[in-house]
């Protein structure tokens, strides 16, 4: 999207009116912007013409919040696929919304968007402190998940007869595009409900997003597997470790353990097309100097290589075909064909990954996701996700967030960086 298309306006219920009930807490001031452009040549042609470069709103408490504390009644929901700082998150915006701002009743809507839906029968339980006071510690959602869309609708009638003020939507691409369509139907029906956002996304491939939650714990947790290879390769002659992980649409979690895993000789993402047969010929070259060698793959990797039917699954993504497979069989049909030994190992550790609890860095990261994402709904906006930029938190228009996937550059400096930590040729067309 064009720099000059870039809309960062936050859609607000109302106007802030009512002081915060927080007490010693340092306020961000409105009008507090974060830049987009980090560097001076792109941010000076914008005042060269007089205008402002495009920001994006701070995020953090504020003095005058919209809401009364003592009527509202929140909400939350988790949508999609497992990943660490899920439970993170959902204590901390119990948490913030209990002892920030004395809100009482706090909704958890059970497996997904279907918790909304009239037509599941899922009935919401009510989230208290002591119900969440050791959840942080334990993988997964405690509220369930579910993938797919439900009627818009029939969701906002139950947020309508629940008195519900202000929803929170965990979840990815799918789940993002969910919350706007609610907030757009809330505001068709004039009502004052606020739809707030958190990114969810194990690939790290949200738009306008530095980093979502569970990403630094995938990177981490893959470590385990890649070393493993490793030693397997290194065990047996002409040992090949092979490693699939997350990464659908979007490379960086491989490109990341790669570069974390100085052992990884070939790194595979979907960004960056490669040929088998120029691939199996590299790591013939590397097999016959060194012995071993350790390859990652991103689970998109390579999809074009692969007879696929085009089917979908329940979030209307086509259906993968299985890298890791497709390769473990290919490289042995390679090695037998060429009479050559060849003795790969293949791990795949993806459900091992995503069902972990979050490391301390995400934990922590979700807590002020978490305390963000209250802050932003108390006062009073809508339709936006909380984002990180430039090392701030920030909010984010959703319609912005789930404009397009967010993916690694192959001329850019991330890539370039594995190239040189793996040794792997840059083009394997």
């Amino acid at each position: 999207m064009a720099d000059q298309e870039l809309d960062f306006e936050i859609e607000k219920l109302g106007t802030c009116s009512i002081p915060s009930p927080m007490i010693g807490s340092e306020f961000i001031k409105e009008g507090d912007k974060v830049l987009y452009h980090s560097h001076p040549e792109d941010i000076a042609p914008f005042y060269e013409k007089g205008e402002s470069p495009p920001c994006m709103e701070l995020a953090g408490p504020r003095e005058k919040i919209y809401f009364d504390s003592s009527k509202v009644k929140a909400g939350i929901v988790t949508c999609g696929g497992l990943c660490p700082g899920l439970n993170d998150v959902i204590r901390a915006i119990v948490l913030s919304l209990h002892h920030h701002y004395g809100v009482s009743t706090v909704f958890g809507f059970r497996y997904g968007y279907e918790g909304l839906s009239s037509s599941h029968g899922h009935s919401p339980f009510e989230l208290t402190p002591a119900m969440v006071d050791d959840i942080h510690q334990k993988g997964g959602t405690i509220l369930g998940s579910s993938r797919g869309p439900q009627d818009v609708s029939d969701m906002v009638d139950t947020l309508e007869r629940m008195n519900v003020s202000i929803l929170f939507t965990i979840g990815g691409d799918g789940t993002l595009r969910g919350g706007q369509a609610i907030a757009e139907e809330i505001e068709k029906r004039n009502l004052k409900i606020g739809v707030i956002g958190i990114p969810k996304t194990i690939d790290n491939d949200i738009s306008y997003i530095q980093q979502s939650f569970g990403f630094v714990t995938a990177v981490t947790e893959a470590r385990t597997s890649i070393y493993s290879a490793h030693m397997e390769a290194t065990g047996a002659m002409n040992g090949i470790g092979l490693v699939k992980l997350m990464g659908r649409e979007s490379g960086f979690i491989a490109a990341f353990a790669t570069l974390a895993n100085s052992e990884v000789n070939y790194c595979l993402i979907p960004e960056v097309p490669f040929s088998l047969e120029r691939f199996l010929e590299t790591l013939k070259k590397r097999l016959e100097q060194r012995g071993h060698a350790v390859i990652v793959g991103g689970e998109g990797a390579g999809q074009d290589l692969m007879q696929l039917g085009g089917e979908q699954d329940a979030s209307g993504n086509i259906r993968l075909g299985d890298i890791g497979l497709f390769l473990k069989d290919h490289i042995n049909a390679y090695f037998k064909g060429m009479g050559m030994e060849a003795n790969l190992k293949y791990i795949d550790p993806s459900y091992l990954i995503r069902s972990v609890p979050a490391n301390a860095h995400d934990s922590a990261f979700c807590l002020l996701l978490g305390h963000n994402a209250v802050h932003a709904g108390m006062a009073g906006r809508t339709n936006m996700v909380v984002g990180f930029w430039r090392n701030e938190f920030t909010h984010l228009p959703i319609s912005l967030a789930v404009s397009e996937r967010k993916h690694i550059d192959p001329n850019g400096r991330l890539w370039s960086s594995v190239i040189e930590s793996t040794g792997q040729p840059r083009d394997m067309q």
